[in-house]
């Protein structure tokens, strides 16, 4: 398999699927470059061969062609920047012979942004003669975007037949492929994984493709919940599945067969409302009054939890274990948090992934602590289900 560390970029241009699907305010300026940053090392790594990107990506969700306000054109400006001023040049199309005319006269060094793939409905159709429009423009494809990964989009996946011998992963996209791989595919045990979110529903498949490789499943947040009830236990005004009750005596009695020590909590700090003012105590799990839900784990759960994972060589989070945007029910979640850093200090490799988990690591400023932190979304969660991602495999087959 080609890759980018060496692959001679002299003299090429180099479609670079990345992803700057980034927020815009009002006046159409970016009001989050996190994407943006991600992947800069990759265009650099061109534009230090001799090479010169083509930057291809998407940007909201138009429905009917193109529509300025989601025109990649609001991003030449700030990547020119960011690049130390290089000289970004915008193409009025993505296919085409005048963009094809662009890229061919480009300069070494020089980048050419490539305007919004979704303008095209061949982009999320996956179309194959669209994908060959596209490739007509550059000699080299590198996929950068893992978080679109898991679509079979033209650019995404359908393009690296037109680069057998020229296709390769971004600095990105293979740094998330080598960490997610730390804890699915060869993890140092024991291997701890703490699912935490408002239901079960959403994470099902997750659950259960995780109890066939973990040797401890922490499960926390609301879904805590329907198992409490599940079981039989007064959960008062807490949030809960009622269609999934089954569902979670299922995933209990699979943990079982498979030898999974299953950790939930025990105690939780109950509120009489779902609000920073409410009133609290601290309730077993399994006898929250009426009136009253539960928002956090309690002390006695908070310590269990940060025993398993302080005890841990492979660590992945993905989901708060309260509400942690209210600071009174953050405690479960910062103790999580910390429990991790811990670890970590101690030589054990963790992974973070998952919009509030990430929100989490930021909130307690623990980033620094964490070995991996995902910046993926769907696509992390479809890894770790288990499914093959088109965008990976597209690089990875021969």
């Amino acid at each position: 398999m080609q890759t980018i560390h060496n692959y001679n970029f002299s003299g090429k241009k180099a479609l670079i699927r990345v992803d700057f699907n980034v927020p815009l305010n009002e006046n159409l300026e970016i009001t989050d470059d996190t994407r943006m940053l991600a992947a800069l090392p990759t265009i650099k790594k061109v534009i230090e061969g001799g090479g010169s990107p083509l930057i291809m990506s998407h940007l909201g969700r138009p429905k009917n062609g193109p529509e300025d306000k989601f025109s990649l054109r609001h991003l030449v400006n700030h990547l020119s920047e960011l690049l130390g001023g290089a000289t970004v040049k915008m193409a009025p199309d993505c296919i085409g012979e005048q963009v094809k005319k662009m890229a061919g006269e480009l300069k070494p060094g020089e980048v050419l942004m490539l305007e919004n793939l979704r303008f095209h409905k061949g982009e999320e159709k996956g179309d194959e003669e669209f994908a060959n429009q596209i490739a007509k423009n550059g000699d080299c494809w590198i996929n950068d975007a893992f978080g679109t990964a898991h679509r079979a989009h033209a650019s995404t996946a359908v393009i690296a037949k037109f680069f057998p011998n020229d296709k390769m992963f971004g600095y990105l996209i293979e740094s998330e492929v080598e960490s997610l791989d730390k804890v699915v595919k060869n993890p140092k045990r024991p291997l701890t994984a703490i699912m935490g979110g408002a239901k079960v529903s959403t994470k099902i498949p997750i659950i259960e493709n995780l109890l066939s490789m973990v040797d401890n499943l922490i499960l926390g947040g609301g879904m805590t919940y329907t198992f409490v009830k599940a079981n039989g236990g007064e959960i008062g005004d807490s949030i809960c599945e009622p269609d999934f009750l089954d569902t979670a005596k299922n995933i209990e009695k699979l943990a079982r067969e498979k030898g999974v020590n299953l950790i939930m909590a025990t105690d939780v700090i109950a509120a009489d409302a779902f609000s920073e003012d409410a009133n609290t105590k601290i309730v077993s799990a399994d006898q929250i009054p009426e009136g009253w839900q539960g928002l956090d784990a309690g002390p006695e759960s908070i310590a269990l939890f940060k025993e398993v994972i302080e005890n841990s060589a492979t660590i992945l989070w993905n989901g708060p274990v309260g509400v942690f945007e209210m600071d009174k029910f953050a405690g479960g979640s910062k103790a999580v948090g910390k429990a991790i850093v811990e670890a970590t200090k101690k030589g054990a490799f963790s992974l973070v992934g998952g919009g509030d988990s990430v929100a989490c690591v930021n909130k307690f400023d623990i980033a620094s602590g964490i070995s991996y932190i995902s910046t993926a979304g769907g696509a992390l969660l479809e890894y770790l289900e288990g499914r093959v991602l088109p965008g990976v495999a597209a690089v990875r087959e021969e």
